[in-house]
């Protein structure tokens, strides 16, 4: 399990399937609303998740509903590979994903954007950038050196000054890739959403 996790997801924050089953409406909802505050789209092709306990949860719990995982050890398995998304202190905490719908976008964007989990960052006012780094046991598994995934977990560390510029804005997510430069203003909801994470604020809601 990644070092950076301060509080990783457990057993007892999982519901089995029946009672899933029961809130899962509701709680896709709550979740979708959610994640319309920490999506953030970086030009053409490019959107990132930032991840929380919240988001991670979910993800579990619809992989556990699609496989019919019902044991202890089956979910204590997905909790391995999924905690290791979670933002740790100081930490954000991303999914990015690269939005290609045809074979011939595929053909062209991934061999172009390789090195892409290594050159997004979060732009202060100051002018600072706060630039992102792969998640070690994901990139090792996912990295080639001629063409980039189409999805990748990213982390960005941040110091207490850095976090206090983000919490005040303005604020961006920016690319800075040979092959790929963007800029994104982050909203006043996404930019609270982010510093709830830096501070360590976000915290699970009952689900049943």
């Amino acid at each position: 399990m990644s070092p950076h996790i301060a509080r990783p997801l457990g057993l007892d924050d999982i519901l089995d399937l029946r009672a899933y089953e029961r809130v899962r409406d509701e709680y896709r909802r709550r979740v979708v609303e959610l994640k319309s505050r920490r999506r953030v789209g970086l030009g053409p092709v490019i959107s990132l998740v930032f991840e929380n306990p919240e988001t991670v949860r979910f993800q579990i719990q619809e992989m556990a509903r699609a496989e019919r995982i019902s044991t202890d050890e089956g979910i204590r398995d997905e909790l391995e590979v999924y905690n290791r998304l979670l933002p740790g202190d100081g930490e954000l905490s991303a999914t990015l994903f690269i939005e290609l719908t045809s074979e011939g976008e595929l053909r062209n964007w991934l061999p172009r954007l390789v090195g892409i989990e290594r050159a997004i960052g979060i732009e202060l006012s100051s002018g600072e950038v706060a630039m992102s780094t792969p998640e070690e046991t994901h990139a090792k598994a996912l990295t080639r050196a001629d063409v980039t995934p189409a999805v990748h977990y990213i982390r960005f560390a941040l110091t207490p000054a850095q976090i206090d510029a983000l919490a005040v804005g303005p604020a961006a997510l920016v690319a800075r890739h040979r092959e790929y430069e963007a800029r994104t203003p982050l909203e006043e909801p996404t930019r609270a959403e982010l510093v709830g994470d830096l501070r360590g604020s976000a915290a699970l809601e009952p689900l049943a």
